[in-house]
């Protein structure tokens, strides 16, 4: 069906402002044609942050942790739960067991985890408790606008991690807080040495035999963009890991959002050069 000089113009023009906000392209207007205004608060294209590169923490000392680990020695809390997850043993679907002879295929051999076995802790919580993230929160976390989260809600939980000791390279998610404190946004965020002197980092059972690591050993880290993340053994398991769960990436929600927001302004400029009389 052939369409109207109008109707191919609407098309172009709004081709024209989706590409503008997805690829930073800017459309070219005829001066006869209706101007094309583009949006001005459109959510943040996730795409533009695929290639961030992040600093490496260097020879941070790590410590060994595990869900369902118990208090005992210098480890005073409980793993049954994270400081984001009041079910988090639950959710994985059992002690995460680090005997050596229990574990197969980077897990425990009598469950297939509901969680990715490959997890880390930092010493950073961006949550003061359900209704209140920290203070600083928005001002030092690198992606905390790009979620712009309800308050109380970690834009931290379930971030991605390179990991590197010299030998291996390995990836994992970060899904508690520690060692030792949960404030240490210096070292986590601008590169300051761990305030803890004994870890600056905790890893997983899993992340622990990939990488064939003892309790104590020194490591690089750094964070990476999900984007970033080849496959590996940290992408077997888990509802809370996007290779396993797409909607388990956060930037997916975002977007949506910008889609979202596009599909409102295509509306806008149609129904605008629909009626010449509002130009």
């Amino acid at each position: 069906m052939l369409q109207s000089p109008q109707r191919r113009l609407t098309v172009h023009f709004i081709t024209a402002a989706i590409l503008s906000q997805l690829w930073g392209i800017s459309p070219v207007c005829s001066q006869q044609g209706p101007r094309v205004t583009s949006p001005t608060k459109a959510p943040p294209n996730p795409y533009q942050y695929r290639k961030t590169v992040y600093p490496w923490r260097l020879n941070v000392r790590a410590t060994i942790f595990w869900i369902g680990e118990k208090p005992g020695g210098r480890n005073k809390t409980s793993n049954h739960q994270s400081s984001w997850d009041g079910e988090w043993e639950k959710n994985y679907g059992g002690y995460d067991n680090p005997d050596p002879a229990a574990r197969a295929n980077y897990a425990p051999r009598t469950f297939r985890p509901g969680l990715n076995s490959f997890y880390v802790a930092l010493p950073y919580n961006d949550c003061l408790n359900h209704r209140l993230n920290r203070a600083e929160a928005p001002r030092v976390i690198p992606w905390f606008y790009r979620y712009n989260p309800l308050p109380g809600k970690s834009v931290c939980k379930g971030r991605w991690i390179q990991l590197y000791n010299g030998k291996k390279v390995c990836f994992a998610q970060w899904e508690d807080c520690g060692p030792w404190v949960t404030d240490d946004w210096k070292y986590v965020f601008k590169g300051h040495p761990p305030r803890s002197k004994n870890a600056g980092i905790d890893v997983s059972p899993a992340v622990r035999d990939y990488m064939d690591l003892k309790s104590g050993d020194r490591l690089h880290w750094r964070f990476v963009e999900f984007g970033s993340v080849p496959r590996g053994p940290w992408s077997w398991y888990g509802s809370n890991n996007p290779f396993v769960n797409p909607e388990a990436d956060p930037d997916v929600a975002v977007l949506r959002k910008l889609r979202a927001y596009l599909e409102r302004k295509q509306l806008e400029e149609f129904r605008r050069l629909q009626n010449p009389s509002s130009r």
